[in-house]
């Protein structure tokens, strides 16, 4: 069996998170890996859907994916995490919980997201329609060494999987 690992893809809301992940999945299940994405929304839908937007459960929210994540990846998946997890210490908590894993910050300002807002938040956000956006609203503790960085303002989604995937090999978590 491959060994699974965790690639945990962490930056504000419309950075690029879900877009690269379900690059990265397509990339790894071509090579034959067994993959399994974690978006924010949808595993908050599916998983954390009692818990709300407070620090406190923020964090449990991390830590319920972490677990799952890790559960997977012992098992060969390559799990990979899009979820904003905006403070260090929730990653740091994944990263201590999870042997193999990556943590790749998706750079992009605030400036960038809220032009591109495909779910219309940084709107809501300006208009009071929600008042917890990371970002504008709440604070986003930027990844202090992250395996990976990548800025999605001068690298294309392709460009950015790449070098991921590069990182991957290069950690040994990929046959060459």
């Amino acid at each position: 069996m491959s060994k699974g690992f965790v690639i945990w893809l962490t930056g504000l809301p419309a950075s690029g998170k879900t877009t690269i992940a379900r690059q990265l999945e397509i990339r790894l299940k071509e090579i034959g890996r067994q993959v399994e994405v974690f978006d924010g929304d949808e595993v908050r839908k599916n998983l954390s859907s009692d818990l709300g937007f407070s620090k406190e459960d923020r964090k449990l929210h991390a830590k319920r994916v972490a677990y799952v994540s890790k559960v997977l990846a012992r098992n060969g998946v390559v799990a990979v995490v899009a979820l904003i997890s905006p403070f260090r210490e929730f990653r740091d908590d994944a990263r201590n919980q999870i042997d193999d894993f990556v943590e790749v910050y998706v750079k992009c300002s605030v400036e960038a997201c809220a032009k591109r807002d495909p779910k219309g938040l940084y709107k809501k956000a300006a208009s009071g329609e929600i008042k917890n956006l990371t970002g504008p609203q709440e604070p986003y503790e930027e990844p202090v060494n992250p395996e990976v960085t990548v800025d999605t303002e001068r690298f294309t989604v392709e460009d950015s999987v790449k070098r991921i995937l590069s990182t991957v090999l290069e950690l040994g978590l990929l046959p060459q």
